[in-house]
Parts: C-alpha cells; sequence; structure tokens
C-alpha cells in the first residue's frame, strides 16, 4: 500500500504530460492542414479532385509575393497620356439591326469536335488573336499557336493521359453520366487533325524590361473575356472550335512549349473550318426572360 501511495502521484503526472504532449500535436495538426481563417469544414468543401491545382486564381499579390521578388512600383511607369476618344454612333434603326445581325451570328457558334485539316491562312488567325480586348492593356496573356505535327501529337498524348484519369477517378460518376449525352470522351482526335491549336496562357504577373515583376489585377478576368471575344471572332471568320480546359495538364504543356513559371494555362481551342460530315449536340438556348431580369 506503501508503494502505491508512493506511485499513484507520479502516474498522475505522467498521464497529464502524456494527455498534453497529444493536445499540443492535435493542434499543430490542425494548423498545418487547415489555412488560417478555415474551418476544417470549409476546407474539406474546398476540395474538388476535379480543379486544375496548378491555375489557381491569384489575381491579388499577396505580401509574401511581394517580399520574393523585385516588384515594380507604379510611379516607376511612365505616365499615360489620354486622348480623345470618338467612336461611331449609330442611328436607331441602325444599332437594333447591328444587334440583330451579332446575335444571328453568334447564335450559329457551336462547340465542334469534328474539325477539317483544310489549311487556315496565318493571317487570319493572327488578326482574330489580336482582337482581344484587357484592363488598361496589360495584355496579361500568352497565345502559343501551334501548327507543327509533331509538338500537336505531343499535346494530344499529355491531355488524353490526363483526360483518361479525370473520367475514370477525378470527375465522379455525375458529371460522366451528366457528359455522356454529349458522346464525350477522353480521347481528342481533332488536337492532331485542326490545323492550329491556339493555347491560352494568363501571366499572374508581368516581366518589365528591366526584369521588375509587373503586377497584373484581375489577370484571370482580363484572359477569360479575351477568350469570349477569341470565340466570336473565330465565328465571324467562319471557322469553328471547342472551348478545352484540359485539367492538370498545365505544367506538363508549359514545360513542352517552353513558357515561364509566371503563365498558367487556361485554354486550349482546336481552330479550323469544319469537317464535311461534322455532328453537333441539338441544344437549345434558355428563353430571354430565363437569363435577363429588367428592374
Amino acid at each position: 500500500m506503501a508503494l502505491l501511495s508512493v506511485l499513484t502521484p507520479v502516474l498522475a503526472v505522467v498521464l497529464c504530460l502524456v494527455i498534453g504532449f497529444m493536445l499540443v500535436r492535435s493542434r499543430e495538426t490542425e494548423t498545418t492542414s487547415t489555412p488560417p481563417g478555415k474551418t476544417e469544414g470549409a476546407k474539406k468543401a474546398d476540395f474538388r479532385p476535379w480543379v486544375d491545382q496548378d491555375l489557381q486564381d491569384d489575381t491579388e499579390i499577396t505580401a509574401k509575393e511581394e517580399e520574393d521578388g523585385d516588384w515594380a512600383d507604379s510611379h516607376e511607369e511612365e505616365d499615360l497620356l489620354h486622348v480623345p476618344y470618338s467612336p461611331p454612333r449609330y442611328p436607331e434603326e441602325t444599332m437594333l439591326q447591328r444587334s440583330k445581325d451579332l446575335y444571328t451570328l453568334m447564335n450559329q457558334r457551336r462547340s465542334v469536335r469534328f474539325i477539317s485539316p483544310e489549311p487556315v491562312p496565318r493571317e487570319v488567325i493572327d488578326n482574330v488573336i489580336r482582337t482581344a480586348p484587357s484592363g488598361a492593356h496589360t495584355e496579361p496573356w500568352t497565345f502559343v499557336v501551334v501548327s507543327d505535327p509533331d509538338t500537336k501529337h505531343q499535346i494530344r498524348q499529355i491531355v488524353e493521359e490526363e483526360e483518361e484519369v479525370n473520367y475514370r477517378q477525378r470527375m465522379g460518376d455525375k458529371w460522366v453520366n451528366d457528359l455522356a449525352k454529349l458522346k464525350t470522351n477522353w480521347i481528342k482526335d481533332y488536337l492532331d487533325v485542326a490545323p492550329y491549336l491556339v493555347l491560352v496562357f494568363k501571366q499572374t504577373y508581368g516581366i518589365l524590361p528591366n526584369d521588375k515583376k509587373r503586377t497584373h489585377y484581375y489577370n484571370e478576368i482580363s484572359v477569360s473575356i479575351s477568350c469570349g471575344i477569341l470565340l466570336a471572332a473565330l465565328q465571324n471568320v467562319g471557322l469553328v472550335t471547342v472551348t478545352s480546359t484540359p485539367l492538370n495538364c498545365g505544367p506538363q504543356l508549359r514545360i513542352l512549349l517552353k513558357r515561364p513559371a509566371n503563365e498558367k494555362l487556361l485554354m486550349l481551342l482546336p481552330v479550323g473550318y469544319p469537317a464535311s460530315d461534322a455532328t453537333v449536340p441539338d441544344l437549345k438556348r434558355k428563353p430571354l426572360d430565363d437569363i435577363m431580369v429588367h428592374i
């Protein structure tokens, strides 16, 4: 009994130390696995295995990023000259007709996966790409136009390898089933066949002639808008494409095409004339009242 009375306080101390150690380890694990300001539940909800982990919306430059590089201050850049701007103004009847004509043209646009190998004039592609607008003309993008057959085939191999994993593992049964009616899969013949592949890279920051980094505010929004204008410009000249977002292919394609680390792949567009036997799903637009509200 005497021995037990001596050991009891010792055992209590040891037990307290073990419990304290376990609590500290638990908190450390929470700190490292859950970002500040987020709960564990939010962390799980944010995890989406089908999202390209290389392509994050990083339009805001964090304090850490500013410390990591030599960033240019706004006062280091030249002052902007403001010039008069007088776009054409049309009579109301002309405005109405032009709006109808553009709607008719764009209403005919479809995603086409059957593309002809027939050559397309390079100058047409050049003009289509330079159409895109951007905030403050920062043009935070690089359009990589690929016509070399070997490079196109390497791109296809990379995309199909990742897409097969997407379909079989990452996307989940519901997404795969939802795509079944569109008859799509991981086989991308058009990446070999189309005369051009246009890969749109967003620049998370720019690099000035003096090698300083330039902040590209809202770069993802600007590049996304440019892609929409690009689709309209292709439709305007009678060419077709399919908006392809090759998930988890960005790093491999960036290395293949020798693009710098500040560029992230946003979209891949096969471009050409439609094949003579091309077909598209018979989809209908929503009524205007379903997508617009007047207040």
